[in-house]
């Protein structure tokens, strides 16, 4: 069978799957909506966060930027594994205890003011918006390239599908959705990668791929080296991004991960918060799969994309050119016309410009896999992208309807805010629909942007909520408006006012838009605090529910004697 087809029955094969899912654990209550009853096991939360953590970026996006950045693309797999082991530890147990469905919810209630719950769901509508404006890109690609559809129309067919089951299901539908879509992303990412790994190093574990020799006995790293240092480019393991910088990207990576909102509530989904620790790290096992993976995915893709074409006659080119460049992904332009693929890193000479979105969705063509492989990994894309879009699509629609709603009408009927709930969704859906057409930048860098808007928003808010009773509601509002507002302005100045000084030259401190979170949360943390000693402390009942939400239950004070 042909690729389309394969393609056609994988992807279609999931899709009834998830909507099968979706239809059997309707929502049919606030709670089955907002955090599916809290009756979920921790091995299938652990799977169902991986998923939700796991998006578009990570499955496409990642891979491809450590492909064409090399050693510097590492700051993404440092801050969002790193940023994990933080969530885990300092964040979901003490939340999980403090029993709130949203972060808006805990920043409302721990900040005893209802401005501190609207300045909290503003904050996390922008970050969601952006956020998933990368995963519907992601959808538009994989779509565009397997259904053989422009890219527009392939984000327009991905919204219907998150649509119907995210609105029709709620929390308790997306979370065993998002089980299964953890089984077809891991299983899609792993199959072509041990494939392509034996191809070249004969090595069946990609990792230890990465760290072996190909045929002619040289290393695979250094032969790489040598295939881009001919061409005119830095060094594959050369990292080019000032120390300070990567500091910065991970960090905000970091602290980004643990503020983000769809993550978060994932912890109020199982019964107990022992089992919101122990869901944590089953998850962090779940990603580490594929995290420690995706270096050799991006070795092996740039690795064969510059073998099969560079340098080769520009009519005689490997069929996976012809059907990337159908999607406008990759182009071909035979500049100086001697009918040979001139690759360089001077743009007046460079033939061959890829989309580094495509290289995990490519490789797998350009390794010349069987076709059922290929179809696995549109299936594989799919997944990853609609279990992030569907979670952030919750938020949103959570939000509005019980942070925003309930708050001004807090006699509102359970079913009402149900339906409320749905309509926010549904309109959440259209608006990301329109990023995924219009986005401000590759998969990755806008998913990158969503974290740093996380960082320098949510989590100084949280983390001192949580660790000091001296906080207050005056100290959290200025502390998240100023963060929040010094970060978008950082990234529209750079990214989309002035595009063109968009470079370590002319950053604040050399950090660039991608890192600027972490001086962003900074920023937060000294506002919040300053204000806080200037003005009233918390109220006494305020002050007794942070100490109770950080001493385990059954501790008591310890004896003299």
């Amino acid at each position: 069978m042909d690729i389309l087809t394969w393609t056609y029955i994988l992807v279609g094969a999931s899709f009834a799957l998830y909507i099968g899912i979706a239809i059997y654990t309707r929502a049919g209550s606030t709670k089955e909506f907002y955090t599916a009853g809290g009756g979920v096991s921790p091995l299938a939360n652990g799977m169902a966060t991986a998923a939700d953590w796991m998006s578009a970026a990570s499955f496409i996006s990642m891979a491809g930027i450590i492909a064409f950045a090399g050693y510097d693309g590492s700051v993404y797999l440092m801050g969002w594994t790193g940023g994990y082991v933080l969530l885990a530890l300092l964040l979901a147990p003490y939340l999980r205890k403090f029993g709130k469905f949203t972060v808006p919810d805990f920043v409302g209630d721990r900040y005893y003011s209802n401005k501190a719950r609207v300045v909290a769901v503003i904050c996390a509508l922008f970050i969601s918006f952006t956020y998933v404006a990368g995963q519907m890109r992601g959808v538009g690609i994989v779509f565009s390239r397997y259904l053989e559809v422009d890219i527009n129309t392939g984000v327009i067919i991905g919204m219907c599908i998150v649509f119907f089951y995210a609105v029709l299901g709620g929390m308790k539908g997306i979370t065993y959705t998002q089980v299964a879509q953890y089984c077809v992303l891991i299983f899609a990412y792993m199959v072509p990668a041990i494939f392509i790994s034996m191809q070249l190093t004969g090595n069946p574990i990609p990792q230890l791929g990465l760290g072996d020799t190909v045929a002619d006995g040289t290393p695979l790293l250094q032969k790489l080296d040598g295939v881009l240092t001919d061409l005119g480019f830095a060094e594959y393991t050369s990292g080019r991004k000032g120390m300070g910088d990567i500091f910065a990207i991970t960090l905000a990576l970091m602290v980004g991960t643990a503020g983000l909102p769809h993550v978060i509530v994932r912890f109020f989904t199982v019964p107990r918060v022992k089992d919101a620790r122990l869901s944590a790290g089953y998850a962090l096992v779940f990603i580490a799969i594929l995290y420690t993976t995706a270096p050799a995915v991006a070795a092996f893709g740039i690795y064969n994309a510059i073998d099969t074409v560079a340098g080769q006659p520009v009519n005689d080119l490997p069929e996976w050119v012809g059907n990337w460049q159908k999607t406008n992904l990759i182009n071909i332009e035979d500049k100086n016309g001697d009918g040979i693929v001139q690759y360089t890193p001077v743009a007046a000479t460079n033939e061959m410009n890829i989309d580094r979105d495509i290289m995990v969705l490519a490789s797998p063509e350009i390794a010349k896999l069987p076709n059922w492989v290929i179809g696995l990994v549109a299936a594989g894309g799919m997944a990853a992208a609609l279990s992030t879009a569907a979670g952030l699509l919750l938020v949103i629609s959570t939000s509005v309807s019980r942070d925003l709603f309930r708050t001004f009408k807090p006699d509102m009927t359970e079913k009402r805010e149900l339906l409320i709930a749905r309509i926010s969704a549904a309109g959440a859906v259209g608006l990301a629909g329109y990023f995924g057409v219009n986005p401000p930048g590759f998969v990755a860098e806008v998913v990158a942007f969503a974290f740093g808007l996380a960082a320098a928003s949510f989590f100084p808010v949280i983390i001192m909520g949580i660790f000091s009773s001296r906080i207050n509601k005056e100290g959290a509002i200025a502390g998240m408006i100023s963060g929040l507002t010094f970060t978008i302005l950082y990234i529209t100045y750079f990214k989309f006012i002035n595009p063109e000084i968009n470079n370590a030259d002319h950053w604040w401190f050399g950090i660039s838009p991608e890192g600027i979170g972490s001086i962003g949360m900074l920023v937060n943390f000294v506002v919040c605090y300053a204000v806080s000693k200037a003005t009233p402390a918390p109220p006494q009942d305020v002050q007794d529910m942070i100490q109770e939400i950080r001493i385990p239950r059954g501790a008591g004070k310890a004896h003299a004697h």
